[in-house]
């Protein structure tokens, strides 16, 4: 699902449930930027790898499978230090100092207009 736009940006959206992760490509379509998503860990990074315009990555903290976001959100913090990152749960609630540098964390079920907001910041 991607949007032909991209005017503020490209969004890649992590999120391993599929109601979710429709919900939030449709968050970050309706804000104005492209959507890509990720099922994971795996899958987010090679799309990073092969997509140097995304700006802002929007991930679940609890990917699945034993998959932890925060610590992709770590990795993504050092292989792409530019890249915004937001970060969600419904199931943890992570301390300031868990987040990577410039982090930003919503707690589902999230307001999307205050999710939206976020990206535009982060992103401006």
């Amino acid at each position: 699902m991607t949007s032909g736009s991209g005017q503020r940006g490209t969004v890649l959206v992590i999120e391993d449930e599929p109601v979710m992760r429709l919900m939030a490509l449709d968050l970050v379509e309706d804000a104005g930027f492209e959507a890509l998503e990720a099922r994971g860990a795996d899958d987010a990074v090679r799309i990073l790898e092969a997509r140097p315009d995304i700006r802002l990555v929007f991930s679940d903290i609890d990917l699945g499978a034993g998959e932890d976001g925060l610590r992709l959100a770590h990795v993504i913090r050092d292989r792409w230090p530019p890249v915004e990152i937001i970060m969600t749960s419904g199931k943890v609630n992570p301390e300031p100092d868990d987040l990577p540098a410039r982090g930003v964390f919503f707690e589902k079920p999230y307001r999307c207009e205050e999710v939206s907001a976020a990206m535009r910041r982060l992103v401006a």
